[in-house]
């Protein structure tokens, strides 16, 4: 199988980020990437699948998914970090989630992928020496546009999105394991933001990755602005305008969260569970079909599996709770862009029997943003 990159846009409109449209989230800063990757030593790699046309033939395509991964730091297998994980709504899956709520440490390099390829992404990371026991991999469904039963990632390209793995720009849309995936009724796909605090308020750089596949249409909220609704099916087709008022139906997000801010895993936790904002902010509301789950990691503490003769103690390092809250409202402001990110990156896609989701049309948001004075000079 052929990996061709994300697919071309059905319309001549060039796509762009939100801040590249004067969409300012919130009121922090963000670091020089605007990415998950700005948390130093964090990386990021893509596979994406993108072939075939036509009918569904299971097996043999279309295929429009793919495989991210997200590194923590270097050999995070042997040198395992704080984490803690959030579940706004549990209709999804992300494997080796009851061992960090057990020990309260992340031993894995991250994947995202679809629901279908949850399992060969797990086993590579094991053959790979990726994770140390139990892998996490998560996932969003993409079988309304990918032949999701062919199970077309393999091996190896979860080796090739680890061996691409790195800092710097993250690509968005749809690539990796966003290829497929739908949000609010557009394209959506991977989206990644980050905030920088002050100096009086640490320092810390907080870094979030999405991968969208989440939302009703209706419901979509650009910085405060009800974008959906001024957006209806019979200007841009939604490809799930029925569904939701006959069943409410609905797909999912995941949200990593990384910091270099010293955490212990219950606080790790605590900023999981601010995800659910930025979701909310957005528009989304963990909708009951809805795979909703949010890991947060702490790279501030190392070494934590060093050698140690019994009874001696490794020394930690923590914030206090009542410094927190900067990073709280870190986390909302990132989840939240970080999605609109990738609405923003993400190109009309056509899959298989010919369905087709549409990109946002940018123009159009800037008018909308526009008429309700959102956009930044």
């Amino acid at each position: 199988m052929t990996d061709t990159g994300p697919p071309p846009p059905s319309r001549a409109e060039q796509r762009l980020r939100a801040r590249d449209l004067g969409i300012k989230i919130g009121r922090l800063d963000p670091g020089d990437w605007n990415a998950i990757t700005d948390v130093p030593g964090v990386r990021v790699g893509h596979v994406t699948l993108n072939v075939g046309d036509g009918p569904l033939v299971v097996g043999q395509g279309p295929v429009r998914t793919g495989v991210t991964l997200i590194l923590p730091g270097e050999k995070v297998a042997a040198d395992p970090v704080f984490a803690g994980y959030h579940v706004l709504n549990g209709c999804g899956e992300m494997t080796g989630l009851a061992w960090i709520a057990d020990s309260g440490l992340l031993s894995s390099v991250i994947g995202l992928t679809n629901t279908y390829s949850v399992g060969v992404v797990h086993d590579t990371l094991i053959n790979l020496a990726a994770a140390a026991g139990l892998p996490v991999v998560g996932e969003t469904w993409d079988g309304f546009l990918s032949d999701i039963r062919g199970t077309h990632v393999r091996p190896e390209h979860v080796r090739a999105a680890l061996d691409s793995a790195a800092s710097g720009p993250v690509a968005e849309g749809c690539i990796g394991g966003g290829t497929g995936m739908i949000c609010h009724g557009f394209k959506g796909g991977i989206g990644s933001a980050s905030r920088v605090l002050s100096a009086d308020a640490g320092g810390w750089t907080v870094g979030v990755l999405v991968q969208a596949n989440h939302g009703q249409r209706a419901l979509l909220r650009v910085d405060g602005v009800p974008v959906g609704q001024a957006i209806p099916h019979q200007e841009v087709p939604d490809p799930f305008d029925a569904a939701w008022t006959s069943t409410g139906a609905s797909s999912s997000i995941i949200v990593i969260i990384a910091t270099d801010a010293p955490l212990l895993p219950g606080q790790c936790r605590r900023l999981a569970q601010r995800a659910t904002l930025g979701v909310a902010r957005a528009g989304g509301l963990g909708e009951n079909s809805s795979g909703d789950i949010f890991l947060a990691f702490s790279t501030a503490n190392r070494g934590l599996v060093k050698a140690c003769p019994p009874g001696q103690s490794l020394a930690v390092r923590m914030l206090p709770n009542d410094s927190l809250t900067f990073l709280f409202e870190a986390v909302a402001e990132c989840t939240e862009e970080a999605i609109i990110n990738a609405l923003c990156a993400a190109t009309t896609t056509t899959g298989i029997d010919a369905r087709t989701v549409y990109a946002i049309p940018l123009g159009r948001l800037r008018q909308i943003l526009q008429q309700h004075r959102r956009l930044s000079e």
